[in-house]
């Protein structure tokens, strides 16, 4: 006992000699702590272990009141990546304020739409009544030039209204709100998340920028967007990638699956959240939209677009020949056949005029144009996901089916149909349903 006792005694002097040694050494870990925190963290025994003069572990207790949290150095960010955040900044604002700039001049254009609709139509009208009097009355020459110029005013704000279309205007600068709204929130997220700005956040955000400006100009003469286009096109808001990419993207999608080794399929792979089942899904959803959905808006604009085009024609061209007849009323025996004329192509115009405006043709056909951007958008995103063969480099799959099913008005589980329609041994006249059922 005595001997485990001496032992024992040893073992603790030396142990002392240690720490005192150590702390003789200048120590080179705790200089950073104390250069970023004004001194160290030092503990200090409570009142009753120094009366007991136990060094136990347990005694002991961490003493923070003498830090001072204002003096603790924070690392700031690099000069440059500040300016990229400055830039990212602006291009929010620059965001609000055209969404902002949108929504004034819409519902001005749709005020537009309204007033000059009716205002043709009274013309129109009126011009028909004076004509209808007109052989009847003793002051023929006055009410025959009333019908007259009233008629020609009629079919020459007619083709100036048909030229630009204030329906369509409107619907073009609705959308574009709701897409410039959608810019500053993603810009804004950008900004609010933990990692730092890069110069590549800001290329994006102004490629969207300067592609929105594009897609929905705000002046009309210049730069107003072709109201009756020889091809009907979808509307396209979102930057163009380069067409060498586009191909190798399109060839990409068309081979085989990413996961389609013996190997991965042996092993269940299952990178990003990707699978060879939900690369088969997106491939079926991607062939049904090209076949169907775009398909389905291209055509019916193609028929709205031709019928807004004989109606834009047609008002102008009646006003035009009532205001002619109207000048030969009271003129021998065609005048009751001048009479006719006038009043029948006035009520005719009118007719034209309202079918037209009225029926907002010009908005239903920028709609449909967008309808059909919407889906060439999703088939871009899909091709892009698709096309790059490291399936860690894509989005995650997960995320990227729940967006999909969201866009189409279905739940995930609904797209595990769509998986059949991706063998090539199916062809698109057998596709009978249509991906999106939101619209």
């Amino acid at each position: 006992m005595a001997a485990v006792q001496a032992h024992h005694r040893l073992f603790l002097a030396s142990t002392c000699a240690g720490q005192q040694r150590r702390r003789l050494r200048p120590s080179r870990i705790a200089a950073p702590c104390r250069a970023a925190v004004s001194g160290g963290v030092r503990t200090a025994q409570s009142p009753s272990s120094s009366s007991s003069g136990s060094g136990s572990p347990s005694s002991l207790r961490l003493n923070l009141d003498w830090v001072d949290p204002r003096v603790v150095a924070v690392p700031t960010s690099s000069p440059g990546a500040q300016v990229e955040v400055e830039k990212l900044r602006a291009i929010a604002e620059a965001a609000a304020d055209r969404a902002e700039m949108h929504d004034i001049i819409g519902r001005q254009r749709d005020n537009w739409n309204h007033l000059l609709l009716h205002s043709n139509n009274s013309l129109a009208l009126a011009a028909s009544v004076m004509a209808a009097l007109a052989p009847a009355a003793p002051t023929v020459v006055a009410l025959k030039a009333s019908a007259g110029v009233l008629l020609a005013s009629a079919a020459v704000t007619m083709a100036a209204v048909n030229k630009i279309q204030p329906s369509q205007l409107a619907e073009e600068q609705r959308n574009a709100t709701r897409l410039w709204r959608q810019l500053e929130r993603d810009v804004r997220a950008t900004l609010a998340l933990a990692a730092p700005v890069t110069r590549a956040d800001v290329h994006d955000a102004m490629d969207r920028v300067l592609a929105l400006d594009a897609a929905y100009p705000l002046p009309l003469l210049p730069g107003m967007l072709e109201k009756f286009p020889k091809t009907v096109e979808p509307t396209r808001w979102w930057p163009k990638k380069k067409q060498q990419q586009q191909q190798q993207r399109r060839a990409a999608v068309n081979k085989s699956n990413s996961f389609g080794s013996s190997s991965s399929r042996r092993r269940g792979a299952r990178g990003n959240g990707w699978t060879p089942e939900l690369e088969e899904e997106m491939r079926g959803i991607l062939r049904v939209i090209k076949a169907k959905d775009e398909h389905q808006y291209i055509t019916v604009g193609k028929m709205v677009l031709g019928l807004n085009k004989g109606l834009a024609v047609a008002g102008p061209a009646l006003a035009g020949t009532a205001a002619v007849a109207a000048a030969f009323i009271g003129s021998g025996e065609a005048g009751a056949w001048a009479s006719g004329a006038a009043v029948l192509g006035g009520a005719l115009a009118a007719a034209a005029n309202t079918v037209e405006h009225g029926g907002q043709l010009g908005m239903v056909f920028e709609l449909l144009r967008n309808c059909a951007g919407f889906y060439r958008k999703m088939q871009e995103e899909i091709e892009a996901n698709l096309g790059e063969a490291d399936v860690e480099r894509r989005e995650d799959g997960e995320v990227l089916e729940t967006k999909v099913a969201l866009q189409l008005g279905r739940n995930t589980s609904e797209l595990k149909q769509f998986r059949r329609l991706a063998s090539p041994s199916f062809k698109d006249d057998d596709v009978k349903d249509f991906a999106g059922k939101l619209f």
